[in-house]
């Protein structure tokens, strides 16, 4: 070969080696995928125990990591109420199918030295309402407003959660409330607590609300995952302990091809028993990194939000987390991925 062309050959080589993507060349490693989510932001409150402890705080995680977590905007309130009862409790956020547009909602309630009552007085007369926001880039929420969603026998509309639901085209939501019989306006009568659903495109017009979960006792708090076409739902049972009802006050699992079955199928109760005194607004979010789901259950009245972890949500076995540095204080709130641009938005408004 002349030395001309030799020549060209070899910068030829040395270019292809050079632009060829990482991992193809002769490394034999595979290409390093970026993943599509940077970590997770928190969304919770933090109690009536203090003024503004019922009121909404963001945390972000420490990368990918679900278990360490960096209070935002020096563990100060971002979102407060000026409406309702003025306080947000059970904060809940989802994203969009198109992921262009984010909804936060959550019980408008204030307990706050009894601010809108009584436990007893706010599951007769409380608000029939939920509290929703919207925003493109989860720093700034515009529009809060009160959506009535239960029905005029309800006495309180608690802890509102989401799920959008690709075979009926609409978000599903579902809370829990109290209803009394039709002939007591006044709500004087003995009843439980039951978990209800409606359905909405735009958190602003609401079906009519029918019942989701009623196993004829008192459940609250219900959360939902979906993995490979199967709903796996978690409610805190809410009776009083006894030796006939031992996973009272823990949570219970259940699954369902139809997200809105009024027939879910038995996954385990128990949850969280043995690791805690009791548990309820219970949180569950699949692993950005690898196959695994997180369950957070609060631990009211004690330490807060404990972390679970499953590889296998059929199994019902949920295991303690270990070395875990979760924010001060979180109670029900909610865990959502997060993009690399959302991950830097947040840090940038929030971290100072």
């Amino acid at each position: 070969m002349r030395p001309r062309l030799l020549l060209v050959a070899c910068l030829s080589l040395l270019l292809t080696l050079l632009t060829a993507p990482p991992g193809t060349a002769d490394s034999g490693a595979p290409p390093v995928k970026n993943p599509k989510y940077a970590g997770y932001l928190f969304a919770y409150f933090t109690g009536e125990g203090t003024a503004d402890g019922e009121q909404i705080r963001y945390a972000l995680s420490r990368g990918n990591d679900a278990l360490h977590w960096r209070e935002l905007n020096a563990g100060k309130p971002v979102l407060t109420s000026t409406i309702g009862e003025k306080g947000l409790r059970d904060p809940f956020v989802i994203r969009s199918p198109e992921g262009d547009k984010f909804y936060m909602i959550a019980t408008d309630l204030r307990m706050y030295r009894s601010s809108s009552g009584s436990w007893d007085h706010v599951q007769r007369h409380g608000s029939k309402s939920i509290m929703v926001w919207e925003s493109t880039d989860l720093v700034n929420w515009t529009d809060q407003r009160l959506v009535k969603v239960s029905p005029d026998t309800a006495g309180n509309t608690w802890a509102p959660e989401a799920y959008w639901d690709e075979t009926l085209g609409e978000y599903v939501v579902f809370w829990a409330s109290k209803l009394y019989a039709e002939d007591d306006p006044e709500h004087t009568g003995s009843t439980y607590n039951k978990m209800l659903y409606a359905t909405t495109k735009d958190f602003r017009t609401f079906s009519e609300p029918k019942v989701w979960n009623d196993p004829g006792y008192s459940v609250i708090d219900s959360t939902v995952v979906e993995h490979e076409g199967t709903y796996y739902r978690y409610t805190k049972d809410e009776r009083d302990p006894s030796s006939s009802s031992p996973c009272s006050k823990f949570i219970t699992g259940e699954k369902s091809t139809s997200l809105t079955s009024t027939k879910y199928d038995f996954v385990a109760d128990c949850i969280g028993s043995g690791a805690m005194d009791r548990g309820e607004g219970p949180t569950v979010f699949k692993s950005n990194t690898e196959e695994k789901w997180y369950l957070f259950i609060d631990e009211y009245g004690g330490r807060g939000y404990l972390p679970f972890e499953t590889t296998d949500l059929d199994s019902g076995q949920w295991t303690p987390s270990t070395h875990y540095q979760l924010p001060a204080s979180p109670r029900h709130g909610t865990v959502i991925p997060v993009t690399r641009a959302e991950y830097a938005r947040l840090l940038a408004a929030y971290r100072r």
